[in-house]
C-alpha cells in the first residue's frame, strides 16, 4: 500500500534519506547514538521489561513503576529503533530490539489482551475505566509494530499487535460493547496496521472508535471528575462537530491526526471542516510563538482563546510533537504550505526545545519564561516525553520531502540525499544547505533520464522574497499555495538554487494576548530566540524598539550557534540564542518575550 493511503501527496519513507551532516543530520546522529540507547537503558532500569516478565509468570511481584501507561514507553522506543534500522543495518541495536519484543510476546494473554497494569493488578478490572490507557498502550504497540515490520520485514511484533487488534475487534464495536478511549492514540495505531496489512477491518474499527465520541458512552475517572469531564478527552461532542481545540492537548493532536487519515482515505470526508476549524482556532488563539500548545498545566491542555501565559506555560513536549504529526498530514492532504510552515515551527522550536543538545536530558514542560528553576532532566517518572523523542527524531526524514502526482515537493530543508520511487523510476535528490542558519538551498536532481517534473519548494511564511535559479539561470517561479513552483523537463544533474532571507525580525503578539502586551519576541528565519542569564547576567532585559538587530555566528557557543544582539534601553547589548538551545549551560533566568519601549508609537 501507499505510505499515506488516500493522500494526494506521499511522504518520504523513513529510510529514504541519507543525512550529510548539517543541522538535522547532526541531531539525528545524536538521537541514534545517545537518545535511543539512553531511553532503552532507562526502560530496563526502571522495570518496564520486568513488568512484561511478571505478566508472563517468569518473575514474582506486582507492577513496577508509577503510571499505568508505562508499557507505551517500550513501544515508542521500539518505533524509534525501527526508523534507525530503516536507514541502514545496525545488528546490535536490532538484536536488542528483538530481545525487547520477546519480553512483550511472552506477556500476551491467549485471547490477545496485553496490558501489564491490569495483568499484574486486578485482572477483573480490565475494560472498566475508559481512561485506563489500555488502548493507548495498544495503539503505540501497533505503530511500533508497523514501523518495525516495514524496516526489517520481521513479523513477531506485528503478530503481537494484530492479535491484540483482533481481540479489540472481538470485544468492541457495533452489536458489542461501546468504548471511548480516554486517550485517542489507538486510532493512529489501527490505521498504521491498516497501512501495512491492507486489512480494512482495522481502518473501519478506527473510524468506529472516533464515532463513539460525543454520544455519552464515556465512563471512568476523568468523566466523573468535575475538573476534567468529557471535554478533557474530546468526548463532549461528536468529532465532526469540533469547532475549537479543547481539552488535553496531546490527546487532541492524536485525535486530529487520526481524523485526517480517515478523511484522506474517504472513510470520513465530513471530518475535513472540523479539522480546519480546529487548526484555525489553534493558530489564531491557542499557539505560542514557539509553536507550543496546551497552556494550562492543571489538565495539560488548552485554555480559553488568547490565554497564553509565559512563565506558567505548560507546552508539553509531546503536544509539540503531536502538532508535527497532525500538520504534516494536513499538508499532504491539502498541498498547502501553511501546514508545512507549522511543522517547521514545531521542529525547530516547540519540539526541539524539549531535547538537550547532548541528547540525554529532556523538558516535559516548555515555558517561555523562567526564573531559573526549570531544568532538563534525564528521565521522568511519567516518561512519555523521553520515549516520544526516541521515536520522533529518528523518523524526521519523512517530513522533509514528498511526492505529488506530478512531481517533487520540498517541505523542509536539510543537507542529505533522498531517493524516491516516482512512477516506477528512481529519482535521487541531493540537497546542500546550512538552513536554518543560512537561507541558501541547492538541489541537484538525478532522474533516471530526462522527464517532465513539477518541483514545489516551500517558501517559508516569514520570507518576503526569494531568488531562484535553474542551472545558474535566474528564473521567476509561480507561487501556488505557498510553494515556488517550477515546471520543467529535468535531466540528470540539473540544479536548482534558492536563497531565502533568514535575517532577524521582530514579532509582536495580537492585542488580545494580555501577557505579551508591550513585549517583543525576536526571530531569525524560522528560529525563535530567547535571552538567557548566562549571556546577560545583570538582569536588565528591556530592549529598544527602534534599534537594529545584529546577528553573528559564535563557533564556540554550544558547538556553534547563531546569536542575536539588540540594544537594551540603557544602550548596552542584550544577547539572545535560539530557544531550542536554552538550559544547556548554567542554570538561570530565561525570557522569550522581552519588555520593549516605544510600543505606543508602532
Amino acid at each position: 500500500m501507499e505510505r499515506n493511503p488516500g493522500y494526494p501527496w506521499q511522504e518520504s519513507a523513513p529510510g529514504a534519506v541519507q543525512w550529510h551532516g548539517g543541522f538535522w543530520g547532526q541531531r539525528r546522529d545524536v538521537a541514534v547514538s545517545v537518545t535511543v540507547p539512553h531511553v532503552l537503558d532507562r526502560l530496563e532500569h526502571e522495570g518496564r521489561l520486568r513488568n512484561f516478565d511478571r505478566a508472563a509468570g517468569l518473575l514474582d511481584g506486582g507492577f513496577e513503576g508509577h503510571y499505568r501507561f508505562d508499557d507505551s514507553d517500550v513501544y515508542k522506543a521500539l518505533e524509534g529503533v525501527a526508523y534507525i534500522l530503516a536507514g541502514g543495518p545496525n545488528p546490535a541495536l536490532q538484536a536488542r530490539a528483538d530481545e525487547f519484543i520477546a519480553h512483550i510476546g511472552r506477556a500476551q494473554m491467549p485471547d490477545g489482551y496485553l496490558y501489564t497494569w491490569y495483568q499484574l493488578g486486578d485482572a477483573a478490572a480490565r475494560y472498566t475505566d475508559m481512561d485506563s490507557h489500555e488502548m493507548y498502550c495498544g495503539g503505540h504497540l501497533m505503530e511500533a509494530a508497523a514501523a518495525y515490520f516495514e524496516a526489517t520485514g520481521k513479523t513477531e511484533l506485528l503478530s503481537i499487535a494484530t492479535k491484540l487488534a483482533d481481540h479489540y475487534l472481538a470485544t468492541f464495536g457495533p452489536g458489542r460493547r461501546h468504548w471511548v478511549d480516554g486517550h485517542e492514540e489507538v486510532g493512529l495505531g489501527l490505521l498504521a496496521l491498516y497501512r501495512v496489512t491492507g486489512d480494512v477491518r482495522y481502518r473501519d474499527f478506527a473510524h468506529w472508535h472516533l464515532e463513539e465520541r460525543g454520544h455519552g458512552h464515556g465512563q471512568g475517572a476523568i468523566w466523573d471528575n468535575p475538573d476534567f469531564g468529557a471535554r478533557y478527552a474530546q468526548d463532549h461532542i461528536p468529532v465532526r462537530d469540533i469547532d475549537v481545540a479543547e481539552g488535553h492537548a496531546v490527546r487532541a493532536m492524536y485525535l486530529y491526526a487520526a481524523m485526517t487519515d480517515l478523511a484522506a482515505q474517504g472513510a470520513a470526508p465530513e471530518y475535513r471542516p472540523a479539522l480546519f476549524r480546529a487548526s484555525q482556532n489553534i493558530v489564531e488563539h491557542k499557539m505560542y510563538v514557539t509553536g507550543g500548545i496546551g497552556a494550562v498545566g492543571r489538565y495539560e491542555g488548552f485554555g480559553p482563546d488568547d490565554y497564553l501565559p509565559n512563565r506558567e506555560a505548560y507546552c508539553e513536549s509531546c503536544a509539540a510533537i503531536g502538532m508535527v504529526y497532525w500538520n504534516h498530514r494536513l499538508n499532504l492532504l491539502t498541498g498547502d504550505a501553511r501546514y508545512a510552515d507549522l511543522v517547521e515551527l514545531e521542529l525547530l522550536n516547540g519540539a526541539l526545545a524539549g531535547l538537550s543538545l547532548e541528547g540525554d536530558r529532556f523538558f516535559y514542560v516548555n515555558p517561555l519564561e523562567s526564573d531559573g528553576d526549570h531544568h532538563r532532566e534525564p528521565w521522568f517518572s511519567c516518561a512519555c516525553c523521553p520515549s516520544n523523542f526516541a521515536r520522533f527524531v529518528p523518523g524526521i526524514g519523512r517530513y522533509f520531502q514528498a511526492l505529488a502526482p506530478d512531481g517533487l515537493v520540498i517541505n523542509q530543508f536539510a543537507g542529505g540525499e533522498t531517493v524516491h520511487r516516482w512512477h516506477g523510476r528512481a529519482l535521487r535528490v541531493v540537497e546542500e544547505t546550512r538552513y536554518p542558519y543560512d537561507g541558501a538551498v541547492t538541489l541537484t536532481l538525478y532522474p533516471e533520464g530526462p522527464e517532465p517534473l513539477t518541483l514545489r519548494i516551500r517558501k517559508p511564511g516569514f520570507v518576503r522574497g526569494a531568488s531562484v535559479s535553474l542551472n545558474d539561470r535566474e528564473i521567476v517561479p509561480e507561487l501556488e499555495h505557498g510553494y515556488l513552483v517550477i515546471r520543467t523537463t529535468v535531466a540528470p544533474g540539473d540544479q536548482v538554487t534558492v536563497s531565502f532571507d533568514v535575517g532577524p525580525r521582530r514579532i509582536h503578539a495580537r492585542p488580545p494576548v494580555v501577557d505579551d502586551r508591550g513585549r517583543v519576541a525576536l526571530a531569525a528565519g524560522p528560529l525563535i530566540f530567547c535571552a538567557e542569564q548566562a549571556d546577560n547576567p545583570d538582569g536588565n532585559w528591556s530592549v529598544n524598539s527602534s534599534s537594529p538587530i545584529r546577528r553573528e555566528w559564535r563557533p564556540t557557543l554550544l558547538g556553534g550557534m547563531p546569536v542575536l544582539s539588540v540594544p537594551r534601553q540603557d544602550g548596552e547589548p542584550l544577547t539572545l540564542l535560539p530557544y531550542f538551545a536554552w538550559d544547556n549551560r548554567s542554570r538561570g533566568r530565561m525570557e522569550v518575550w522581552l519588555q520593549e519601549d516605544d510600543v505606543s508609537e508602532k
